[in-house]
């Protein structure tokens, strides 16, 4: 281990006590970034490039005091992350979840500085959010909470100067209310926050799109290969936005998808799922298990992940690190031949490892989940110039968009074999063009 990583990871360490998500994704990306500066951009080890990019340019904590509908008095933390900016305006989701610490959102924030530079789009990176649970509120509550939420936000966020969107616990209901108080206080209507609904400045096919560009992506690897996604069996986990995009879009391009699943347990259908199982599937909120009272050829298996299950690709869209060494093996061993991220970081660093060794095919969810982002960035193009463009002409614009990433890793991931590494393309990939942007900038 070179002696400039061990010094680098240690100081991080010391400096962020108690953040192993944080850490894990320093260490994962640094484990590919040192070794591509040390050998050919020198000048990025003593301008502390990777030092400064490890350092949020500003994190904001801040109290919510809301009322809940017993009218008693709730307080919750928030957060802002402003990661990067080096590239654009600060872009990244806010979470509402009672598993939010500053440790998950500076994870999320630094990997959201790569994945965003890969999508080509002049996005900066940034996360927030909550230790909220939305889970069990009334409409009215949630609207309190964020209408709470937002009055201390709207200070740290700007068309220009910071654009969230959501995430897990946080869709477009959130949003609306989210923007409402926003234009309240500012009395400007303005492309603030992202996932906005389609009739008051939002982009067609948000929702679909990290769901639907998980699968360009995976579409595109195949295609490396002389494959293709015909025929293929394609395990998920999750059950919500991006798992059910992503299995609409698998379906659409010939796969079989055998499993959906949440923290309870996995469903597991080896006739393949359809449209109008997935809607069914969305209505049971929470009990999966009542889907096998409907389709009798399904099996439920109470807090079970679906890798046990044998597929071809399989695609983590749940949470991070939900795909354990076991869990890796598992796979590899029933034939796996792709995994790819729908989630941020769900692998664990020792399946990482496994599945590197194995040389099966793998996308991090930082090239591969991008499609979120990307429309993300698009709503905001189409925002500025007062446009609204068609479903059509995003989902192009999406393909062109997950198609470029995976050029991006192919061009600094391949080996002179001929070998793909997409993890080392995406994390060099990503560096590069942030990195390239703060040197020309100065020491800020």
């Amino acid at each position: 281990m070179p002696n400039y990583f061990q010094s680098f990871i240690e100081d991080v360490d010391k400096r962020n006590p108690n953040q192993p998500e944080f850490l894990q994704a320093v260490r994962e990306i640094a484990d590919d970034i040192v070794p591509y500066v040390e050998k050919y951009a020198p000048e990025f080890i003593d301008l502390k490039l990777l030092e400064r990019m490890v350092e949020p340019e500003r994190t904001v904590s801040f109290r919510v005091v809301w009322q809940d509908d017993q009218n008693n008095i709730q307080v919750n933390r928030g957060y802002r992350v402003q990661m990067n900016s080096s590239l654009g305006p600060y872009k990244g989701g806010l979470r509402f979840s009672p598993t939010v610490n500053l440790s998950i959102l500076k994870f999320l924030a630094f990997e959201q500085t790569f994945k965003n530079s890969l999508t080509g789009l002049p996005l900066g990176a940034g996360k927030g959010g909550a230790d909220f649970d939305p889970k069990g509120k009334s409409d009215n509550e949630i609207m309190r909470f964020c209408q709470s939420f937002m009055t201390e936000l709207y200070r740290h966020i700007g068309s220009e100067t910071d654009v969230p969107a959501g995430d897990i616990g946080v869709g477009e209901r959130e949003i609306g209310y989210l923007f409402g108080q926003y234009k309240r206080i500012q009395n400007n209507f303005t492309g603030v926050l992202t996932g906005k609904g389609p009739t008051w400045g939002g982009s067609f096919i948000r929702p679909e799109a990290t769901g639907f560009g998980l699968l360009y992506f995976v579409e595109r690897m195949l295609y490396e290969t002389e494959d293709s996604l015909k025929g293929k069996t394609v395990s998920i986990s999750g059950a919500g936005n991006v798992a059910y995009y992503a299995a609409i879009k698998a379906i659409s391009l010939g796969a079989k998808v055998i499993t959906v699943s949440n923290s309870n347990g996995t469903i597991y259908d080896e006739s393949g799922f359809t449209v109008e199982k997935l809607d069914f599937v969305n209505s049971l909120k929470r009990n999966l298990q009542e889907y096998t009272t409907r389709y009798a050829g399904a099996t439920y298996h109470a807090g079970k992940k679906p890798w046990q299950f044998k597929c071809d690709i399989a695609l983590p869209c749940a949470t991070q690190n939900e795909l354990d060494e076991d869990d890796a093996k598992q796979l590899i061993k029933n034939g796996c031949i792709c995994i790819a991220e729908g989630a941020n970081m769900p692998s664990t660093e020792t399946a990482v490892k496994e599945i590197l060794k194995s040389k099966i095919l793998y996308a991090p969810g930082k090239a591969a989940n991008a499609g979120g982002v990307a429309v993300s960035g698009l709503e905001m193009s189409q925002n500025r110039i007062g446009q609204q463009w068609s479903t059509e002409e995003v989902d192009c614009k999406l393909k062109k968009i997950m198609h470029d990433i995976h050029d991006t890793c192919l061009h600094y991931g391949k080996d002179k074999n001929g070998r793909i590494n997409y993890m080392k393309g995406a994390n060099i990939g990503g560096f590069v063009k942030v990195a390239t942007a703060m040197r020309a900038q100065g020491l800020v």
